[in-house]
């Protein structure tokens, strides 16, 4: 089963940046919908049956990758639900990167541009997610936390398994 799931890429955010936002999602996103911990999706779905030459670009990469620095700098009103921007220069070079790599392979999804964030809310009422918007917004203050390294995931139709762990250098 797990060979023919869809593969997602993650950033892997260190500990306490995780537990931060893994809260807020446990608190905000509708509990019947959560099947996931809070994550920054670089890649939706990659094929699994490249999956050996995937795993092998990114192990090629993360050995030439320092640890990134992510800035959380505001949130996004999502229509149905809320997320926090990220800022990382490094971290969107290295998507660029690794989608010219897999152009061939890339979802249309996949092939759009790139913004990433974590959501914290969504598939809720626009009121909700209005209401929690606006009451984090008027407490938000941005700060850092770190990518670590890359996590590959197979798509098991809402949860997610971890199908391997590629941590920078």
């Amino acid at each position: 089963m797990s060979e023919l799931s869809p593969l997602i890429l993650t950033l892997k955010l260190d500990q306490k940046t995780f537990s931060y936002f893994d809260q807020l999602r446990q608190q905000h996103f509708p509990p019947e919908r959560n099947f996931l911990s809070a994550h920054i999706t670089l890649f939706h779905a990659l094929p699994s049956e490249q999956k050996s030459s995937i795993q092998q670009t990114l192990q090629d990469f993360r050995s030439h990758i320092s640890p990134l620095t992510l800035t959380f700098t505001t949130l996004r009103f999502l229509g149905k639900g809320v997320a926090v921007e990220v800022e990382c220069p490094e971290l969107i070079q290295l998507r660029q990167q690794l989608a010219t790599h897999w152009r061939d392979w890339l979802s249309r999804q996949d092939q759009q541009g790139y913004r990433p964030h974590i959501t914290i809310q969504n598939k809720v009422a626009p009121d909700q997610a209005r209401l929690l918007y606006d009451q984090l917004t008027s407490e938000w203050k941005a700060f850092q936390g770190t990518g670590e390294g890359l996590l590959l995931w197979y798509y098991k139709g809402g949860p997610w398994e971890l199908a391997n762990q590629f941590d920078f250098k």
